[in-house]
């Protein structure tokens, strides 16, 4: 690239991050995944109780109709660029839900892009958010026992050594605390291209009792499950390719 076109590049990457413009990816390069089980810092909330919505959700805090901060009820955990949350906001518009995303640039775009949903549209997008977070460490710091209706986890990172299956977001401890945040009825999502990965997510869950899985009748009613292999930027790239994908959806007992 020229000298000219980079630095229009890098002015246009800044003119982005101010919010002046719908973001591009490429001003967001990171790495394909993060491991969750580093000693990296996030400022994050002591108890549910102490997490402060209103910077995430200003149309839906402090108004008259709502004085009181109503309750984020969809989770997608390890949100990616924002797809699922950006399809599912005009479908349950009355529903707050939050994508959770552990890297920093990840997790900057998604809200720019939410900002600017929310410019060019005036009156949407406002039920939907992000925080950059890791969900495996701080999950429960922001959500109190019974709250989320939906939790949802699409195309996790695989982890394929041995030695670091103990960072996948599917095991049975971390399922007690699923199990912990959805209320009775909640419906946890999963979605992989990995076979083998599927297969451990399957069994995992097989293996905790506060789960079963959804009848096919079920999966064809439920709005969301449809969204699974077409909204995140990973199923896209999967559908592209002729991938196989294996989706599993759970309700909490």
């Amino acid at each position: 690239m020229a000298r000219g076109g980079k630095r229009q590049g890098m002015a246009e990457g800044r003119a982005e991050r101010k919010g002046q413009k719908a973001p591009r990816k490429r001003f967001y390069r990171t790495r394909a995944h993060s491991n969750p089980l580093s000693d990296m810092y996030f400022p994050v909330p002591s108890c549910p109780k102490g997490a402060d919505w209103s910077s995430h959700f200003p149309a839906a805090c402090g108004t008259e109709d709502a004085p009181e901060t109503p309750k984020v009820e969809f989770a997608d955990v390890g949100c990616g660029f924002g797809g699922l949350l950006i399809r599912l906001a005009p479908l349950f518009p009355d529903r707050l839900m939050v994508g959770m995303e552990i890297r920093d640039k990840v997790a900057e775009y998604v809200q720019e892009r939410i900002a600017n949903l929310r410019r060019e549209h005036e009156g949407q997008y406002q039920n939907i958010s992000c925080i950059r977070t890791n969900s495996q460490k701080f999950l429960v710091h922001y959500f109190c026992k019974g709250q989320l209706q939906k939790l949802f986890f699409l195309f996790p990172d695989p982890h394929f050594k041995a030695q670091n299956h103990r960072r996948r977001i599917i095991s049975l401890s971390l399922l007690a605390e699923y199990a912990y945040l959805l209320a009775p009825g909640g419906r946890m999502y999963t979605i992989t291209d990995v076979p083998e990965l599927a297969e451990w997510m399957k069994s995992k869950v097989a293996a905790h009792p506060s789960f079963r899985p959804l009848t096919q009748e079920e999966l064809d009613a439920d709005v969301a499950a449809g969204l699974l292999i077409t909204s995140s930027e990973e199923g896209q790239k999967v559908e592209r390719n002729s991938g196989q994908t294996w989706r599993m959806v759970y309700q909490r007992l």
